[in-house]
């Protein structure tokens, strides 16, 4: 009977330090570099491919207009002299207005690309939320850190490219408006 006592007592004990070696283990917090994800994935990168082609294209539109608007300030500087003041100040008055416009035109284009670039952000996280917690479900895992917020860590203890991985077969790409 002490025999069995024993053993059943160091049953118990084996059976406590497993278990709580295995509570040890999903209590360590895994991290994602999020930054990467967004840089990387298929979508991201498609996202961030057109709104760099839209910026491009705008800014190309924006200069040739620059120019267009210096070659007029060129030509009403040189018929200062022969046209009359009147109409001299209507033309500079119609060229700085031109100005004004082109530099609202560029703001815009700024802003419409920032906000797209948001747009694309959120949805890329709304996304990849759930693909988290499927994983974390899946391994068991208690918590997750973005990389940026971490000072040093295993590189074992690192899920990005196991999550990157399962959001490129999830989403291609994002629509972008």
């Amino acid at each position: 009977m002490k025999k069995l006592t024993k053993f059943l007592s160091l049953f118990i004990f084996i059976f406590q330090i497993i278990t709580f070696q295995t509570n040890l283990h999903s209590d360590v917090p895994y991290f994602i570099d999020f930054k990467y994800i967004l840089n990387q994935s298929d979508a991201g990168k498609k996202a961030q491919q057109a709104l760099k082609n839209k910026l491009d294209n705008g800014i190309k539109k924006i200069q040739t207009k620059e120019k267009n608007i210096q070659e007029e300030e060129k030509k009403i500087i040189a018929q200062k002299k022969i046209i009359s003041p009147e109409e001299y100040k209507k033309k500079v008055t119609e060229l700085r207005n031109k100005v004004s416009n082109l530099q609202k035109e560029r703001n815009k284009l700024l802003n419409d690309v920032s906000n797209q670039r948001t747009k694309a952000r959120n949805e890329l996280l709304k996304n990849l939320n759930p693909i988290i917690r499927d994983y974390m479900k899946q391994k068991q895992i208690r918590m997750v850190i973005d990389k940026k917020n971490l000072l040093v860590a295993e590189d074992s203890l690192d899920i990005t490219k196991d999550v990157m991985a399962l959001l490129n077969n999830k989403l291609k790409s994002i629509k972008l408006k």
